[in-house]
Parts: structure tokens; C-alpha cells; sequence
């Protein structure tokens, strides 16, 4: 599994260079969303607009679970055996929330803070958005189980 997490201004050369079979960016709903021309479809380049930050606030756009949602059901239609770029701004926080959110849905039998600890390893500047974790964790665990019980 190859996960590529970088900020905007690295992501033409990444995509030329590692040829991923999707993209996933997040970036501030005022950004301008980078165009990935080495995929084959459109439909691999899933667009999020929200701005990074952890509690809501009302003159930004905060991570909400819509938008998870939309997040984990593109990743699950991603093939773990093909590369995946996942880029933010800076490539800290949003992205390495999406990485680690990936990590998990196709790992579902991994220890989760092993994974943690390795997404750090690879990026000692990682610092995954938590409300993107939380968010996916909830979405996560309600379609396991979604009786609760």
C-alpha cells in the first residue's frame, strides 16, 4: 500500500512521478483545487472543501460528517494495490487525517496506534486533523455496526 501525502505546491511533480490511481485534496473552500492529469477519470480526483480547523467555527468551513462520509466511501472504492496521493495545503493535518483514515479502512485488522506511530515515523511533522478522525471513526463504526449494539 502506497499512500503519498504532500501539500498543494508538491502535488504536480508527486502525481508525475508516483502515477496515482486517485487523489483526494482538501483544501479551504476559497482554494483553488489543482488539476491531476495523469488520472484516468475524473471521478478519481475527489475534491473537499473545508478549511482545517477542529471546532466549529461560523465564518469557516470545519470538517463535518458529510463530508467525512463522502471521504470514506471514495477510499473504500480506492484499489490498495495502486498508489493514492492525498494532499492538503501543507500536507499536515488534513491530508495526514485522510492517510491514516485510509490506513484504517483497509486495515481493518491492524492495531491502530502501531499505524499511528508509523504515519509519525514517516512524518514527524504529521499532526492528523481530529476531527476528521473522529468523524471517520463514528462513520466507521456505525456502518459495522449499525444497530449500535
Amino acid at each position: 500500500m502506497k499512500i503519498h501525502v504532500c501539500g498543494l505546491q508538491y502535488v504536480p511533480e508527486i502525481a508525475e512521478r508516483e502515477r496515482p490511481s486517485r487523489v483526494v485534496s482538501l483544501l479551504a473552500p476559497t482554494d483553488w483545487f489543482p488539476t491531476v492529469d495523469v488520472l484516468e477519470h475524473d471521478g478519481h480526483h475527489h475534491k473537499v472543501a473545508i478549511d482545517d480547523i477542529r471546532e466549529h467555527d461560523p465564518d469557516l468551513v470545519a470538517p463535518g460528517a458529510d463530508h467525512v462520509s463522502t471521504i470514506i466511501d471514495f477510499l473504500n472504492a480506492w484499489d490498495p494495490e495502486t498508489p493514492l496521493l492525498v494532499h492538503c495545503w501543507a500536507g499536515i493535518s488534513r491530508s495526514t487525517a485522510t492517510a491514516f483514515t485510509a490506513l484504517c479502512l483497509h486495515n481493518p485488522d491492524a492495531d491502530e496506534a502501531e499505524m499511528a506511530r508509523a504515519l509519525r515515523a514517516a512524518s514527524p511533522t504529521a499532526f492528523p486533523n481530529t476531527r476528521i478522525i473522529a468523524f471517520a471513526d463514528e462513520i466507521s463504526y456505525a456502518r459495522r455496526d449499525p444497530y449500535n449494539i
